[in-house]
């Protein structure tokens, strides 16, 4: 089996801040309550998928020291598409330049860990360099008015290069499942707005991110005290906390961006990554645990080995190349 590393990654946010105090303003609701209830000050709303997409996708790709056309495969993990045909991935692969093979991924908030461990099985196929990208846009299917969603939801996305190589495995262990006798607690139907049970939400989420992340930690061999950084789904931090502290992590150890950016859902991951990344908290070698859940109900975890400095890949070539 070919290595893998990533080598490059970048976050994209719209400009326009929504506050607490903007939903106070016109809500039943106060920041004092979001705060305790979510951990959310405020969040980003604005741009479309693609826009936000692209945007996250140059930044790593400036990271990483690569140009679009390098780039063989990109895999964007969405559940907020800009269309219904074609894949919003077509345009972004377009907006980049790339080569080769594009495709859009659903597994809600999910996403992001679902399609980075599709993408290295498919580096691990033949192909050379891959773009992972996780860009949501809730804000548009999420009903300003309903209290108990409007204040969750924020847009945003975050990128990942990651390059085959020749060297040590990406992902140590992972573990994507599903249970879809649940969608009736977290779903929108088309042309509609989210409808979610928060109690029942966070009863099924923490269960199933906690025995999602025990399973790829035992299949890893490693222990929680071995992981550097813990970068869960960042819809609440009250579930994070009962996590973490189910799997035995300092919150000194966790990712966290759902503060200022609320739940992102696919790019939550990207971004909370790409944000302990720039802040120098990851160096080569250290272990990452990614843990996480999304409507369907999804979840999907991961130990990664963290590797950031770019490295010579197997070959320029790969499935796809234009002549």
């Amino acid at each position: 089996m070919r290595g893998a590393q990533i080598t490059g990654w970048g976050l994209s946010l719209p400009d326009t801040v929504v506050t607490n105090a903007d939903f106070e303003a016109r809500l039943d609701t106060s920041d004092k309550w979001i705060v305790e209830r979510t951990g959310i000050k405020e969040r980003r709303h604005g741009g479309t998928t693609s826009g936000l997409a692209v945007e996250s996708a140059r930044r790593a790709l400036e990271r990483a020291g690569r140009r679009g056309q390098e780039i063989d495969l990109l895999v964007l993990a969405t559940t907020s598409p800009d269309q219904t045909v074609p894949a919003t991935s077509s345009w972004v692969h377009h907006q980049l330049g790339c080569r080769g093979a594009a495709f859009d991924l659903n597994a809600a908030c999910a996403g992001f860990v679902y399609g980075l461990v599709t993408a290295v099985a498919l580096l691990d196929a033949g192909h050379e360099r891959a773009l992972v990208i996780g860009s949501d846009t809730l804000s548009q299917i999420t009903d300003q008015n309903d209290r108990n969603t409007a204040v969750l939801f924020g847009d945003g996305s975050g990128a990942v290069v990651v390059e085959a190589t020749e060297g040590e495995p990406l992902i140590l262990a992972h573990d994507l499942g599903l249970d879809g006798s649940l969608t009736r607690i977290l779903y929108c139907d088309r042309g509609g707005f989210i409808v979610m049970e928060g109690r029942e939400v966070f009863r099924k989420a923490v269960r199933a991110t906690v025995e999602s992340a025990e399973r790829v930690l035992k299949q890893a061999d490693v222990t929680a005290e071995e992981i550097t950084l813990f970068i869960p789904h960042q819809a609440n931090i009250r579930i994070i906390d009962a996590v973490g502290q189910r799997l035995g992590i300092d919150p000194a150890r966790y990712a966290i961006c759902l503060d200022h950016t609320g739940n992102t859902s696919a790019a939550s991951c990207g971004i909370a990554l790409s944000e302990a990344a720039d802040a120098g908290r990851l160096k080569d070698g250290d272990l990452v645990l990614f843990s996480g859940f999304g409507a369907g109900m999804t979840w999907a975890s991961a130990v990664v080995r963290w590797g950031g400095a770019p490295v010579a890949t197997i070959g320029a070539g790969g499935p796809g190349e234009r002549e």
